[in-house]
């Protein structure tokens, strides 16, 4: 499938019913160290050392208890939490199926389900430390609408977070090129005392990902928009 290149970089030969892309996606993902580095150290997913190097940063994961990870599939940061501490409690859910994880409740449903957050909220048992999201809309192709959609999910877990955080709680969401838009930062000042944006090592150049870190939740959950 694959031969040396120079440097030792693999290259992987063209075959039969394989597109261009789905070459180049191969060939990446067999000289990406991070994807070594998980298959190596038992974590699920390279995203596992972006949530690693956000907490080498920021400390979300310092002392936290229960934690709700929003777009959990296929587990590499519930294993990052579950591994700093094996008491914490998290519970996740995502449309796509996950396979179990120790201490770890796991919810196939869509997040943006009416019944979703009450049902979080259940088997958390409590208040929570940490809301933790790395959820991203399905892209059609058009930047705008993909980033409109994706901010959408980040607002919505923004508000849950304000339901179901502690006092003193953080909230950290994955957001597009340019981080969360003017709307959305306020609305995070409003709720929490810090705000910052970052882009772990661990998240590819060409990525258009960021991430929003929010801490110190000042315990007054947003009053939801109104529908029109």
């Amino acid at each position: 499938m694959s031969r040396g290149g120079s440097g030792g970089r693999q290259r992987v030969k063209t075959a039969r019913g394989r597109t261009a892309a789905s070459t180049r996606w191969l060939e990446r993902q067999l000289n990406d160290p991070y994807v070594r580095r998980a298959k190596a150290e038992g974590y699920r997913s390279r995203a596992a050392y972006k949530l690693i190097e956000l907490d080498e940063r920021f400390g979300m994961l310092r002392g936290v208890k229960r934690v709700v990870d929003l777009g959990i599939a296929p587990g590499g940061w519930s294993q990052v939490v579950r591994r700093r501490s094996e008491s914490t409690h998290v519970v996740g859910i995502d449309l796509l199926p996950t396979d179990p994880i120790d201490g770890v409740t796991i919810m196939q449903m869509d997040f943006m389900d009416k019944e979703a957050p009450a049902r979080l909220a259940e088997a958390l048992g409590g208040a929570a430390d940490l809301v933790m999201s790395d959820m991203a809309a399905n892209t059609v192709g058009h930047q705008q609408t993909d980033h409109l959609r994706t901010m959408a999910l980040v607002e919505a877990a923004a508000y849950f977070a304000g339901e179901v955080l502690r006092p003193g709680g953080s909230f950290v969401a994955k957001v597009l090129a340019g981080g969360a838009d003017s709307e959305l930062v306020g609305l995070l000042k409003r709720m929490f005392t810090t705000v910052k944006h970052a882009k772990p090592p661990a998240s590819r150049k060409d990525s258009s990902e960021w991430y929003v870190i929010a801490q110190g939740f000042k315990g007054v959950a947003p009053s939801l928009p109104d529908q029109v």
